[in-house]
């Protein structure tokens, strides 16, 4: 591994971060005070009229208000005007500097210029689709294999979502089985199959899957984060059901690292996926591009047989996803070529459009002369190290830690809990327990949301916070002057416990 190429510095042990959460979610809940509460809500009510005006009237035409997930936020959605660099500001003027970079895509920093200006004399030459082939798809396609071998062919698809699912009709027409392992709390998209063991390992069907019938996921496994023991033991047991067609991981962990992995839990996961006949698929849609020029595959020294992108595969514009892999199993994507076996169909009129393409192409050229994922990892690193030294400033039971450019501030743990087993009862008896602990803590945890904005920081539900090359030590050491602000209203509450 070139380390040169990677923004990952240092691997930290994910037994002491899940020691960490364990012990953050044995605590009361710590969160801004009911005064400081109430402040940042006459902020928002005041500094950010215009946003709850347009956010009001939005859900009446909008369900729930918002068009995408990461635009819920507490106490009302904030309607941006601009972006650029490390910041935005939203229809009221105010400045925020960001983290969430469009849940991770901008490495090089929001609206980046030279890109817009390719792309806007695209746009006047061609426009933005076309339905027919633009040289920018294998511009693409080439660049993307320049930097991971292992993607021999790639196919661009319009998001991550229709990606997985065409990953997983590969892997079942390659070994003539069905059965698919994720890992469980890993986000893999919203198709039916995938929309098992979300957020919280062990939820099964019991937390996000409403309105799929149950017969989508049978057979979809759920196994323990890190645990290749139970890995192992679902493939055997998968033996006697018809064997299993593909693993499927995050390669950080579930939810981008949420639940972080050993440094050598990959290599040995796919290892114990050949064992048993199942392709392993890497799920890159957010560390493709952003942990290092060769992805997670390139850092951790592997090569899955299938992988999914997303994300930064457009720069930040639209269209987004894309899975390629070995020519022998990519190949099964061609459309109308006979391959000697069954085609996996998959479509998407406005995915690879020429705007998508020529941008993702224009995007891994630019991280590539600017070295740009060493630099958003190493304000990865500093914002990660002087989160810790805040925490520890104020005495809170905060957990910390950072791979690379992606960066995790556990404020509450919501998401830390983890009720995997073999025993379906077992599972839904855990969820039960414990359903209005982790709601309560995912209510602090906007809160804390709320209160990073309120102070200029937009980060991802209050608990993650991707860097890139446009925040520099001034940036960061700014942010850092603003969480302090916010750790210092920071109090002990009487929920958050088992009753």
């Amino acid at each position: 591994m070139d380390e040169q190429k990677y923004g990952v510095s240092f691997w930290e042990d994910p037994d002491k971060i899940y020691r960490e959460l364990h012990e953050l979610t044995s605590k009361p809940i710590y969160e801004v005070n009911p005064e400081e509460l109430k402040r940042i809500l006459e902020y928002f009510d005041t500094k950010c009229a215009g946003s709850k005006k347009i956010s009001t009237e939005a859900k009446n035409y909008i369900p729930g208000g918002v068009q995408h997930n990461l635009a819920f936020n507490y106490p009302f959605p904030i309607a941006v005007a601009k972006a650029e660099g490390a910041y935005m500001w939203d229809v009221d003027g105010n400045q925020y500097i960001d983290f969430l970079q469009a849940g991770g895509p901008t490495i090089l920093g929001s609206n980046y210029p030279s890109i817009r200006a390719e792309i806007k004399k695209l746009l006047d030459e061609c426009g933005p689709v076309t339905g027919l082939l633009h040289e920018a798809e294998l511009l693409l396609a080439k660049e993307i294999n320049k930097h991971m071998p292992a993607v021999e062919m790639f196919r661009m698809l319009g998001s991550g979502t229709e990606s997985v699912m065409a990953a997983l009709r590969i892997a079942r027409i390659e070994t003539k089985k069905k059965r698919v392992i994720k890992v469980g709390g890993a986000y893999h998209g919203w198709s039916d199959q995938m929309v098992y063991g979300l957020k919280i390992p062990g939820t099964r069907q019991f937390l996000e899957s409403f309105g799929i019938p149950g017969n989508c996921y049978k057979t979809t496994d759920e196994v323990k984060p890190n645990s290749l023991e139970m890995l192992d033991k679902m493939l055997w047991l998968n033996k006697m059901r018809g064997g299993t067609a593909a693993v499927i991981v995050e390669p950080v962990g579930p939810e981008s690292g949420t639940r972080p992995v050993s440094k050598d839990y990959n290599a040995e996961a796919l290892k114990l996926a050949h064992k048993y006949g199942a392709l392993f698929i890497f799920d890159e849609v957010v560390t493709g591009f952003r942990l290092g020029l060769g992805g997670a595959q390139g850092y951790f020294g592997i090569e899955p047989d299938l992988t999914i992108f997303g994300k930064i595969i457009a720069g930040g514009y639209p269209a987004a996803g894309g899975v390629g892999g070995k020519k022998n199993y990519a190949g099964l994507m061609a459309a109308g070529v006979a391959t000697g076996k069954h085609r996996a169909y998959v479509g998407g009129t406005l995915a690879a459009n020429p705007m998508s393409s020529m941008a993702g192409y224009l995007t891994i050229q630019e991280i590539e002369r600017t070295n740009a994922c060493v630099k958003a990892g190493q304000a990865g690193d500093r914002l990660a190290n002087g989160l810790k030294a805040l925490v520890a400033k104020h005495k809170l039971p905060y957990v910390v830690y950072n791979q690379g450019s992606i960066v995790h501030l556990e404020c509450t743990g919501a998401m830390s809990f983890d009720f995997s087993s073999f025993n379906l009862v077992k599972s839904l008896l855990g969820v039960l327990k414990h359903k209005a602990m982790i709601y309560e803590r995912k209510d602090a945890m906007e809160h804390m949301g709320a209160a990073y904005m309120a102070n200029g920081i937009v980060t991802l539900a209050g608990s993650r916070l991707y860097t890139s090359l446009a925040d520099t030590d001034e940036v960061i050491d700014d942010a850092l002057s603003r969480f302090d602000k916010v750790f210092s209203t920071v109090e002990a509450t009487d929920r958050g416990l088992l009753k």
